[in-house]
């Protein structure tokens, strides 16, 4: 049975290699923040975190098993989609981009803790068969040193890491040594709980141990 990550994220395919799984990598054609902003305006306030999420990874996730569902129809397998962000102090966070804007964030985190919210989308592509989802939100808290030290931060910034991660940090790279605790399922940290997407393929039908790589 073949896995399709809807995904560029280099965190989630090393999860999914790591879990044995070697997946077909499709970038969804999905703008999130025009799909946010839609769902914004309809709603008439903003999304909570955990909605907004879950929102994304659907889109993500739906445009591209769709897309395979039209462009190949012998595709038998699941397509997985993700998105997430991290909450702290009553503020969402994306990824910071700019250095400025990690620096500022972890100026704030030094210290605190916080909840990063990760979405997660499974479809059942299969020949013959509209694509069946499955849907959840995993969170784990991330606890942050309270004694990093500006170089160590000028340092960490300055590696470029965090700028494209959502909270800016990892817990499994560079960032690693500057988290003191994490609660919950510490793979929804690196970008997808290996244990929820376990449980959303059970949902579909799906043996997990069927989607591992052959040697």
């Amino acid at each position: 049975m073949r896995v399709c990550l809807a995904s560029t994220s280099p965190a989630r395919l090393m999860l999914l290699r790591q879990a044995g799984i070697e997946p077909l990598i499709i970038s969804p054609a999905v703008d999130e923040d025009a799909v946010a902003a839609a769902a914004t305006v309809d709603r008439g306030a903003a999304l909570a975190p955990d909605e907004l999420v879950l929102l994304l990874a659907r889109a993500k996730a739906a445009e591209v098993a769709y897309r395979i569902h039209d462009e190949h129809p012998d595709f038998d397998g699941i397509v997985i989609g993700g998105d997430s962000m991290f909450e702290i102090d009553g503020q969402v966070h994306g990824k910071p981009y700019t250095p400025e804007a990690a620096r500022e964030r972890w100026q704030r985190m030094r210290g605190a803790t916080g909840v990063l919210h990760s979405g997660h989308s499974v479809f059942r592509v299969a020949p013959g068969t509209e694509p069946v989802e499955a849907t959840a939100v995993a969170e784990a808290s991330v606890t942050f040193a309270a004694d990093v030290s500006d170089v160590e931060l000028d340092a960490y910034i300055g590696s470029g890491e965090p700028l494209h991660v959502a909270g800016a940090f990892t817990v499994d790279s560079l960032g690693g040594p500057f988290i003191t605790r994490v609660e919950g399922d510490p793979s929804t940290v690196v970008g997808m709980s290996l244990s929820t997407l376990r449980r959303l393929a059970q949902e579909l039908g799906v043996i997990w141990t069927d989607l591992w790589s052959q040697p």
